[in-house]
């Protein structure tokens, strides 16, 4: 048996979790894989129950299996809990604990989605790429001071650094990752300006000596917010930092024409977590009015990169694909002339298409 933690956090998380395990188990049906699931508690639904938003347990039972598939955790409810106690530290806690050192986020711009996004058509129609971030360095995990008085002003700190070892890992997995597409890589730093970007660039400039068969670029983080914007299609494969990479793929996701559609993979030493990119959309949970498809589409990264089965993988990229195509739509990126479906409905059609 392959085992897969399943971690529906909060807001919508259990609902779009449910939604991905339906579909795993369709495809378990068609390709034999063997799957079994074990649920477990964190986010603001964890420090509900036992105090705190990652339970040793929840992590435990995620270092033991084959991959994780996780929802998304946060929420209003738990605004006034101490720093330390907040549902997100349960996902930074398991980057750490999982050594999860690298997120994968496609963004594929399918036919059937082009007049969705906020760009002309002509500018996203083809959109294929990746960007690689490195996701347990950085500022989000340096030092901090959340308050003191320095010269009797009250003033709060994050300490950005980076290592030449922690930059070559990353910057492996994304050439690595450029050679098995196009072969091309654009690393994305802020060196005039930041130290540890001009360390960044160093390190980037010198392993791409062992990858001439990739091309490499450079470009600052605020040109290359730009450009997803006014050239999308140039990009391949971009890999950067931890902050500058939340930041781009996030922009980057819009580009599809919905957050909703994105789905995401941070690669471990021990295992993999397995993720869509939006957050716990509290305001909308338990309306069925979400969309499963990121999550759907980070169970398919699941069985691609923890369980190498392609053709299952495959199979569920096309059912989404074919979905869309047919007419279907949540409410995301609904239009006149489509069908609107719940998130249960819109599950019920992948898997027809399974």
């Amino acid at each position: 048996m392959k085992k897969i933690v399943v971690i529906p956090g909060d807001g919508i998380g259990k609902e779009i979790t449910d939604s991905a395990v339906e579909v795993l188990k369709k495809v378990d049906e068609k390709f034999n894989l063997d799957l079994e699931y074990e649920f477990h508690d964190a986010g603001g639904t964890a420090y509900d129950k036992f105090g705190e938003p990652l339970p040793a347990e929840t992590l435990e039972a995620c270092k033991k299996a084959d991959a994780v598939l996780f929802g998304a955790v946060g929420g209003n409810k738990w605004d006034n809990v101490k720093a330390e106690l907040r549902p997100e530290r349960a996902i930074l806690g398991l980057r750490k604990g999982l050594g999860l050192y690298a997120n994968l986020r496609p963004v594929k711009v399918v036919d059937a989605l082009v007049d969705n996004s906020p760009l002309k058509a002509n500018l996203v129609k083809g959109v294929d790429l990746v960007i690689v971030r490195e996701l347990v360095g950085g500022i989000y995990f340096g030092e901090r001071c959340e308050s003191e008085i320095k010269n009797g002003s009250e003033r709060a700190w994050d300490l950005e650094n980076y290592s030449v070892p922690e930059v070559e890992r990353i910057t492996k997995l994304a050439f690595e990752t450029a050679k098995i597409r196009r072969g091309k890589l654009t690393s994305v730093d802020k060196a005039n300006v930041l130290a540890t970007s001009r360390l960044w660039r160093r390190t980037v400039t010198k392993l791409s000596e062992n990858y001439s068969d990739v091309e490499l670029n450079h470009l600052y983080v605020d040109n290359c917010a730009m450009q997803l914007c006014v050239n999308p299609k140039q990009f391949d494969v971009i890999v950067t930092g931890n902050l500058f990479g939340d930041i781009l793929s996030d922009e980057a996701a819009v580009i599809g024409g919905s957050i909703g559609l994105m789905p995401s993979a941070s690669i471990g030493e021990f295992t993999s977590l397995y993720e869509p990119i939006h957050g716990s959309a509290p305001d909308i949970a338990g309306k069925g009015i979400a969309n499963p498809m990121g999550t759907i589409l980070s169970a398919a990264m699941l069985l691609r990169y923890s369980l190498h089965e392609e053709e299952a993988a495959k199979a569920i990229e096309n059912a989404v694909d074919k979905t869309l195509d047919d007419g279907f739509r949540t409410a995301d990126i609904y239009s006149d002339g489509f069908k609107k479906l719940s998130t249960v409905e819109t599950t019920q059609e992948i898997c027809k298409r399974l």
